[in-house]
């Protein structure tokens, strides 16, 4: 369960992240709500980071054999 939450988590911090970008590009926002916009935006990245950072962790533990982490080159086919 902690995994559907965590994914949907990352999955609405990047949307609402991406709908902040959007906002602050076009440019029609205020100091004051560019700064909050700033600050939310900072949050959300944060978000973003320790999930990918967990996600990372499990795929190494996934990875490892025998005590010896192999990792594999990526091979796109």
């Amino acid at each position: 369960m902690a995994r559907k939450k965590n994914t949907a988590l990352f999955e609405e911090s990047l949307t609402e992240l991406e709908q902040i970008v959007e906002q602050m590009e076009q440019g029609d926002c205020s100091l004051e709500q560019s700064l909050q916009a700033f600050e939310r935006g900072i949050k959300l990245t944060r978000i973003c980071q320790k999930a990918l950072q967990e996600a990372e962790q499990k795929v190494h533990i996934l990875l490892e054999k025998d005590g010896q982490q192999t990792l594999e080159p990526y091979t796109h086919e």
